[in-house]
């Protein structure tokens, strides 16, 4: 039997959080598995909505008339910012009942407000981490990863983020070879962990206002494999060691052997699905030194190998 995946809509709603999940499903029914799922919009009364971008969507039902879904995709968008009580009521009457509750980017405010996170870890748009970290102190809300899944809950960050939990749902359901024949359908260059950061480190740093601190970023971007200790880079920064690390720290957001961290394991990531180097070479080449190191990274931050990883994308 088609597994039912409802998905509420509201007026200014981001139209990407309904559309990627929405083809996912479709998708996974359509070129695999005929009956694998039944995927419904439903608005409140039925009637007609208009996207934050001003896409008009006519839902299948009104919400309150739609059939017990098995999965419930809630998507994120500025509509999120009016609170959508009726969409929140309709949750928390409903959403129990479901064996799997989504939501994609700001979603994760109206099951927060529904009560469904209390207590469980979440992420949401890293624009809006904060404040929902804030405003409901009783969900534990991680920025970092660009999606998490608790129990039968699941939050993803930012607009494309929901097509990767989405795969990763129906990876759950259909087998990996389904969710990877989607993605491909869907040209996606890779299906992404759930644990991989929104940002990379050059993103996720901020830009140092100082040039000669600027320039060190860079000169660590092209040289992953040279000595990049606290004592290297301030002396190319003609600092000393410990104000170096100071201004570094505070005009980034990130300490210097932090952002080296991130540097070497995006480089990694690169050349494990770009090349066929060995896991040894690609640990050479990004500056871990020993194929051990390189593999400490991975699971501190991916929570795989780098052979799993090579192995998945």
């Amino acid at each position: 039997m088609a597994k039912v995946v409802l998905i509420p809509l509201f007026d200014g709603i981001q139209s990407l959080d309904v559309t990627g999940p929405l083809e996912v499903f479709t998708g996974a029914g359509r070129y695999l598995h005929r009956d694998a799922y039944k995927v419904l919009t439903a608005s409140v009364g039925g009637g007609v909505i208009r996207s934050a971008s001003g896409l008009r969507i006519t839902p299948d039902v009104g919400l309150w008339d739609a059939p017990r879904p098995h999965t419930i995709v809630v998507p994120g968008g500025a509509g999120t910012k009016d609170g959508q009580p009726e969409i929140v009521e309709w949750l928390r009457q409903k959403a129990e009942a479901a064996e799997r509750i989504v939501s994609v980017c700001s979603g994760a405010f109206l099951l927060a407000e529904a009560g469904l996170l209390n207590g469980r870890k979440a992420t949401t748009h890293w624009s809006v981490c904060g404040t929902l970290a804030r405003t409901f102190p009783e969900v534990t809300v991680d920025p970092e990863p660009i999606f998490v899944r608790d129990g039968k809950v699941a939050t993803s960050a930012g607009v494309t983020s929901g097509i990767d939990l989405t795969l990763a749902l129906v990876e759950e359901d259909l087998g990996r070879d389904a969710a990877l024949a989607i993605a491909r359908h869907l040209v996606m260059f890779l299906r992404r962990p759930g644990n991989q950061t929104q940002f990379s480190a050059q993103l996720t740093a901020q830009s140092a206002e100082r040039r000669p601190l600027r320039e060190v970023q860079q000169w660590i971007t092209e040289h992953p494999t040279a000595k990049l200790s606290v004592e290297a880079l301030a002396e190319r920064a003609n600092l000393s060691p410990r104000q170096f690390a100071r201004v570094f720290t505070a005009e980034t957001g990130m300490t210097p052997g932090r952002y080296v961290d991130r540097v070497r394991l995006e480089e990694a990531r690169r050349r494990l699905e770009d090349t066929d180097a060995g896991i040894g070479r690609v640990a050479k080449d990004c500056g871990y030194g020993t194929p051990e190191t390189m593999r400490r990274a991975f699971i501190r931050t991916l929570g795989i190998s780098p052979a799993e990883y090579r192995r998945r994308f």
